[in-house]
């Protein structure tokens, strides 16, 4: 049975990937626990699970505006904090899965493939792609740019006029735990569709609004995603 380090252990994805494991023998610690923008915290808790797999899903996301106004924070977390894990992986010889997102892509004809280039949409893409580079460097990574939001879409309103490749948290945990042996970088999403047509399906009370230009400017217009390659693996 497999070791898998899961680092944000208290928060809803690392808590989805737990409920729906049902193989590996999984860690899962909270901040006080393992603190990823102490090096040291990192190293110590992977001697201490002699973890094989480390799934670095631990970030500082939502809102995205307030990646514009708490840039340290930014920084810190999602790419010191994130560069600390990479380092330990790699000192270590372990396997690095790194939780990125669809928003390191430009946000603007959607459909993006991996090969694309690279040109984050936000501050929280631009920190998410700092993290990116330090996984890379480590011999034996995955990256999964993952396009996800909560199993009840959280929001009152829903945008018709943004096209996205939404998934729910459970599903996106099920997909990865399906993955654990895959290498490179794969997009991780669902059907292309408006946020309004996603969030309808799970939330009957949600409103249907239109994105204003201030908000295209903060999250794209398009950051749908292709999936060939995911599906390849029949995930």
């Amino acid at each position: 049975m497999k070791k898998i380090l899961i680092s944000g252990g208290d928060g809803k994805f690392a808590q989805a990937i737990l409920k729906n494991n049902k193989k590996f023998e999984i860690f899962s610690p909270n901040k006080k626990q393992m603190n990823i923008l102490k090096y040291d915290s990192v190293d110590n808790y992977i001697k201490k699970t002699n973890a094989e797999i480390f799934i670095h899903s631990a970030a500082f996301t939502t809102p995205m505006s307030r990646h514009k106004t708490e840039v340290k924070l930014s920084i810190d977390i999602n790419i010191i904090g994130s560069a600390n894990v990479a380092k330990a992986c790699h000192l270590h010889n372990i396997k690095l899965i790194y939780i990125s997102t669809n928003f390191v892509y430009p946000g603007i004809k959607g459909g993006y493939r991996e090969t694309d280039s690279l040109m984050p949409v936000n501050e929280y893409g631009w920190s998410k792609l700092g993290g990116e580079c330090a996984a890379r460097l480590c011999k034996n990574h995955l990256i999964l740019r993952l396009c996800m939001t909560d199993d009840k879409y959280p929001h009152e309103v829903a945008y018709d006029n943004y096209i996205t490749s939404f998934i729910r948290k459970t599903e996106a945990a099920k997909k990865i735990l399906k993955l654990i042996n895959k290498r490179g970088t794969i997009n991780l999403g669902g059907p292309t569709q408006t946020a309004y047509k996603f969030a309808k399906k799970y939330n009957k009370n949600v409103k249907k609004g239109l994105m204003k230009k201030e908000m295209f400017k903060l999250l794209g217009k398009n950051t749908s995603i292709n999936l060939t390659k995911l599906k390849k693996y029949n995930v």
